[in-house]
């Protein structure tokens, strides 16, 4: 199907929008807080914070938003998660510096462990999810062009591998270049990308079902034949 009009209504582009940024900030805010280590059958232990486990669902709400209703509505979506994390980072830190009541002292300390990210954490986390987010994209919307809307798993894949690449790269040396050995932080950079590529390909038919609900649903299979990719823009 050829490209819309912006104007059009969907039936469920707004419960997308919706779960895209709850996904996202529970995976930021949350997913921190704890660092798990489990066995893997052939690798041994694996550390990684628990984060990663849920963060990849928003890729893969992504790869649907672009995939049925083009790259101009995923990135309207990809803003607004990003107003919502700096928010809820600007939010953290006013509620980590407040002064706490006589009360809730006692749990300073705790509350400052859980929200109490640096500023170049923030800066590293939100950087990384702009980029990865519309290189996964912009990948995802050019593939499917070259291919002819054919082999969906290619350009799930091959999207995701891209956009986690960048996201990672980008988040670890910025939070963590100079504070760890860099062949430390090259291994658990890397460590982290296969984990949030491998749980997205696991995902690839679950992804299938929901892509060919929705197009039947809403009556869309957006090519982004003519788009203006730039990611500075909220034009559907």
């Amino acid at each position: 199907m050829a490209a819309t009009s912006g104007n059009r209504q969907f039936r469920y582009y707004d419960f997308v929008m919706a779960a895209y940024v709850c996904v996202l900030l529970c995976s930021n805010l949350i997913g921190p807080a704890k660092e798990t280590t489990i066995e893997v059958p052939l690798f041994g232990s694996v550390t990684f914070l628990a984060g990663v486990l849920f963060f990849p669902i928003s890729y893969i709400f992504g790869d649907i938003l672009t995939e049925v209703y083009g790259y101009g509505r995923d990135r309207r979506v990809v803003w607004a998660g990003f107003a919502a994390l700096a928010f809820a980072s600007l939010m953290a830190a006013v509620v980590v510096h407040l002064p706490p009541s006589a009360s809730s002292a006692a749990n300073q300390s705790a509350v400052e462990a859980i929200f109490g990210n640096t500023p170049r954490i923030v800066v590293a986390s939100i950087s990384a999810f702009l980029c990865g987010t519309f290189v996964n994209s912009y990948v995802l919307a050019k593939m499917k062009i070259w291919t002819r809307g054919r082999w969906l798993w290619t350009r799930i894949v091959g999207s995701t591998l891209c956009g986690e690449l960048v996201d990672s790269v980008i988040f670890y040396f910025a939070a963590f270049y100079g504070r760890m050995p860099q062949a430390h932080l090259v291994a658990i950079m890397f460590t982290q990308y296969a984990l949030k590529s491998g749980w997205e390909i696991v995902a690839t038919p679950l992804t299938y079902r929901i892509v060919a609900f929705l197009k039947k649903a809403e009556n869309e299979d957006y090519y982004d034949t003519d788009t203006n990719f730039t990611p500075f823009s909220l034009q559907a």
